[in-house]
């Protein structure tokens, strides 16, 4: 599989997805891929299909989110001439481009209730009916389907077909997100920061400095290896100097002191006596005469941090959003006041 991005990984959690892929790429059932964005779900789906025994028919990839509601039935089981404006002459749908192969139908969760119900009979009978005509078309295609929701959620509040989510769940392979791949991070930085550092010309990788190494593995990763990639090759490019270690990592591209305000709406008046909703906690006045207004300040700081610290369950990077701080400031601030044991 010759693609941009590999299966990096070594922690269980990851190993354990993976194989379970392989196992079920050789049987002839439909296999739904759940997990975040970024977590390598169409590299799953791929695999799924050159370790099947349909490794040499067409592999179709359909982004269901990328197609209006007006078009998705169109795209995916084709339309007859003037079967609708514009439609001036016949097309075959992503049934019939896969058919001896696999159809891999991303964001599955976006799709129309009515072309779930479409969906459903093409999966059930093998069968795909142009739109516009009344003549159906035998297919064998094998569904690969994926998305970031949790589709039994959607199931009970009617967004998504109870009947369908039972036809395509033969086998669900949730990807674990990359907080979740112990030892993974670093393995995955090295990798997209050695290739960057050959793309940039550099004559030799030199590392991870201790303050980057700390800052990856304090921060969330919603994007996942995505996210992971994009903050490492900006890191690399950025750096100016190839013979010591990378130490500074931007994990938002858009943090400028002159970004754009967005001006929100004034907020409405509020009723006399009502309380309160978004109003910052009252700070408590000092209990007596301020003779040293550094230390006072300084104290009251290590009590801001010590109060937040202990909310945020002493998850840092949640702390530095909390305070409004980067990852960064909130590490020198408990450094300078003790509290980083």
């Amino acid at each position: 599989m010759e693609r941009e991005t590999q299966f990096i990984g070594q922690s269980a959690a990851f190993q354990d997805a993976v194989e379970r892929a392989s196992l079920a790429a050789s049987l002839d059932r439909p296999v739904l891929v759940i997990g975040e964005r970024g977590t390598g779900k169409e590299l799953i789906a791929e695999r799924l299909h050159r370790l099947s025994t349909r490794w040499d028919r067409p592999y179709v990839i359909m982004n269901c989110a990328a197609m209006p509601e007006t078009l998705i039935e169109s795209e995916l089981f084709g339309h007859e001439a003037g079967a609708f404006t514009g439609a001036t002459r016949t097309r075959a749908g992503r049934f019939e481009e896969a058919d001896g192969g696999t159809l891999f139908l991303d964001e599955l969760a976006t799709m129309s209730m009515g072309a779930q119900e479409r969906l459903l009979r093409a999966v059930e009978y093998g069968e795909v009916t142009r739109v516009g005509s009344s003549r159906p078309i035998r297919v064998d295609v094998r569904i690969v389907a994926a998305t970031n929701e949790h589709l039994p959620a959607l199931v009970d509040d009617n967004r998504f077909r109870a009947d369908l989510l039972d036809r395509l769940s033969f086998e669900v392979i949730t990807l674990p997100p990359l907080r979740a791949r112990e030892g993974d991070i670093e393995v995955l930085a090295t990798y997209f920061g050695q290739r960057m550092a050959a793309v940039l010309g550099w004559d030799e990788w030199p590392g991870f400095g201790p303050r980057a190494l700390a800052a990856m593995e304090g921060h969330d990763w919603p994007g996942n290896v995505r996210e992971l990639r994009n903050v490492i090759e900006r890191a690399i490019y950025r750096w100016a100097d190839p013979s010591k270690p990378v130490d500074a990592l931007s994990f938002d591209p858009f943090a400028s002191p002159w970004q754009p305000v967005t001006r929100k709406p004034a907020a409405k008046a509020e009723a006399p006596g009502a309380p309160a909703t978004d109003a910052a906690p009252a700070l408590a006045p000092p209990p007596g005469p301020v003779s040293d207004l550094r230390a006072a300040v300084d104290g009251y700081e290590k009590a801001i941090l010590a109060d937040t610290m202990a909310r945020c369950r002493f998850n840092q990077k949640v702390a530095a959003e909390a305070l409004g701080l980067s990852y960064d400031q909130i590490r020198h601030a408990l450094k300078k006041h003790g509290l980083n044991q």
